[in-house]
């Protein structure tokens, strides 16, 4: 059995140390096929050399504890382009971007919304769906992530392109035959 709030308690500290945030613990599969994930972050994104670099000090930590009995793999990860949203303190750092929520009941006629996260405090969160206000207590949500929106490509940049109509100052002067 895994206690989480002691994984929490042992990883958070050593994540800190190292300047990663804790964002998820969540235990997958059973039995010698478990997988204890730890998902974390920081400012700017994280890397899998920082991510091996801290997989060690990460075990150790939790071996001392003994918080989940029994043979598991330790995975830590990085949230991805679309992370999950579920402490309000996550919810705030994201007002302003684009979420997806699927509520536990039927709320305006739907259980999935998608639209601007437009505020987020002690309580739940207010979103913009289709021009329409939305308010969701943490309490109601089953599951919240940002949405990774694609836009268009960047144009190149390169240098300037000369001009086929150039100034008669910069044409080389033609040769006149006598």
């Amino acid at each position: 059995m895994a206690d989480q709030n002691a994984i929490w308690a042992a990883a958070e500290p050593v994540l800190s140390s190292l300047g990663l945030e804790l964002v998820d613990v969540e235990v997958v599969g059973s039995g010698r096929a478990r997988t204890l994930r730890l998902t974390v972050d920081r400012d700017g994104g994280i890397d899998l050399d920082t991510l091996a670099e801290a997989n060690r000090p990460v075990s150790a930590a939790l071996d001392a504890v003994d918080a989940l009995s029994g043979p598991y793999t330790l995975e830590l990860s990085s949230p991805g382009l679309e992370r999950p949203l579920r402490r309000p303190a996550e919810f705030r750092r994201f007002v302003g971007t684009t979420v997806s929520v699927k509520t536990l009941e039927t709320v305006s006629g739907a259980r999935r919304h998608r639209g601007l996260l437009v505020d987020a405090d002690d309580g739940g969160i207010a979103l913009e769906v289709e021009g329409e206000h939305r308010r969701f207590p943490y309490g109601g949500i089953a599951s919240a992530r940002t949405v990774f929106e694609w836009g268009p490509a960047p144009k190149p940049v390169g240098p300037p392109k000369r001009s086929a109509d150039r100034s008669r100052a910069e044409r080389p002067a033609k040769e006149r035959s006598v």
